[in-house]
């Protein structure tokens, strides 16, 4: 599973990824469209701006904006950097690669063999997956933007 600091990046990026080109859009506007604290939604914008996810933009008209379009970004880029390894066990991992303590054989293990599978179909789909396509998928699928009621 990948946590909720993940889940509330891709949301906000995927949010982002339907501003126009070059138009910041306010930490404000994002947490309340997609019902993310606003707090912790600021500590996930700064790291994926160190990141170069996000560039940010002070004072009026500012806000934050993606550093790269849409269809360069892909979800297994996010999780990497969010989240850590993709792998659900070490010996499978690109980045963080580390055999398994108790296993006699790699080759013939027969959790490790399991997971292979499982694993690299989900990283394909994970590395190949863009925001863009994010948001076109859930388009597609009927996924109506929230409406903000206003009240005076």
């Amino acid at each position: 599973m990948i946590t909720m600091k993940a889940k509330y990046a891709l949301k906000a990026l995927g949010r982002l990824a339907l501003a126009p080109p070059e138009t910041p859009v306010l930490i404000a506007e994002i947490a309340e469209q997609e019902g993310i604290p606003r707090k912790f939604l600021e500590l996930i914008l700064a790291e994926l701006r160190q990141h170069g996810f996000l560039h940010s933009r002070k004072g009026r008209g500012g806000g934050y904006l993606l550093a790269k379009k849409p269809e360069e970004i892909t979800i297994a880029a996010v999780l990497r950097v969010l989240d850590g390894p993709i792998a659900p066990v070490s010996c499978l991992s690109r980045t963080a690669y580390q055999r398994c303590a108790e296993c006699r054989n790699e080759q013939t293990c027969a959790v490790r063999l399991v997971l292979k599978d499982a694993h690299a179909a989900s990283l394909h789909v994970l590395e190949t997956t863009t925001l863009a396509d994010m948001v076109r998928r859930a388009a597609e699928e009927g996924e109506q933007p929230r409406v903000l009621r206003y009240s005076i």
